[in-house]
């Protein structure tokens, strides 16, 4: 059977899927057409219905529930790896490092009439968590993640950052004013739920159960191979970054939430839905039919 596959070129996904796509696991006679997106693109598709099998931002997971279903494997959970909003000017002068987002507004510290906040992406898990820190925030721009950087470099406003930009941004002279994740964790005690894998309902349930398990035996191969040397599927799609970064990058997020979220990780991803449903109580969700082993 031949099946659709998108995933991002980030470390960690190129990590978990390296032996999946390029035959160095036994795919039981599964073929993959597969496409490497950003994080943004593979949302709007998501939303479109477009790819068999897909990763995703959780913070989309609502709006597309009705067409997939989530794996119990290849996502990206953990703690200490949300977003981080940044700023170009010194903690000092942007606002108390690590205040509560509504001290630093209540302050007048943050002006959200004065700011424009580049966000990565619409139907991504930073704008959802920026916004369960932020609701009064009203003047957002949607840019790719790895354009944020410069537009706060350039002064064009505070920037929500995500993925190998959490290790760089410093050295670029920006400046953490608050950990988004953090905010998350201390205010939820979860987990964060970024991003996760998603199967068609129409998808065969046998299938989609051998798709899970051959993503699991995937990350499994990439640790028992390729985690002292990194391999080249990985690198290929990097270029830009040190083997440091990446491995960094991979370290957050691929963990065992990645082999199988568990309860714990399906608790922390009902708990993020649960918060969308709050900001959009007009929707209504099914907490029964979210993830794989719900279904016959």
């Amino acid at each position: 059977m031949h099946l659709t596959l998108g995933f991002s070129p980030c470390p960690n996904d190129t990590f978990i899927f390296d032996a999946l796509v390029n035959n160095k696991i036994d795919t039981g006679g599964l073929t993959f057409d597969v496409v490497l997106e950003d994080v943004q693109t593979l949302n709007i598709w998501a939303l479109q219905g477009r790819l068999d099998i897909t990763k995703l931002s959780y913070g989309v997971l609502p709006l597309v529930l009705e067409k997939y279903i989530v794996l119990n494997s290849g996502s990206a959970l953990g703690k200490g790896v949300g977003p981080l909003l940044i700023s170009n000017l010194p903690t000092g002068q942007a606002g108390k490092e690590q205040a509560r987002p509504d001290d630093l507004f209540g302050r007048g510290i943050l002006n959200v009439e004065e700011n424009i906040i580049a966000i990565p992406g619409e139907h991504t898990t930073a704008h959802l968590l920026f916004s369960l820190a932020y609701p009064h925030a009203k003047n957002k721009v949607f840019l790719r993640y790895d354009e944020i950087e410069n537009f706060v470099l350039a002064g064009k406003g505070l920037g929500v950052i995500i993925h190998e930009n959490r290790f760089t941004y410093a050295d670029k002279g920006l400046h953490k004013i608050t950990d988004l994740g953090d905010y998350w964790e201390k205010e939820t005690g979860n987990s964060i739920p970024l991003g996760g894998i998603v199967i068609r309902r129409t998808v065969d349930a046998t299938i989609a159960r051998q798709v899970d398990e051959l993503i699991k035996k995937s990350i499994e191969y990439a640790y028992h191979h390729h985690y002292d040397e990194l391999a080249g599927y990985v690198k290929i799609h990097s270029q830009e970054m040190s083997e440091a970064v990446m491995r960094k990058h991979i370290d957050l997020y691929v963990n065992n939430h990645s082999l199988d979220l568990g309860d714990t990780g399906k608790n922390a991803v009902i708990k993020l839905l649960d918060v969308y449903q709050q900001n959009k109580p007009a929707t209504v969700l099914d907490s029964t039919a979210i993830f794989l082993d719900t279904i016959n």
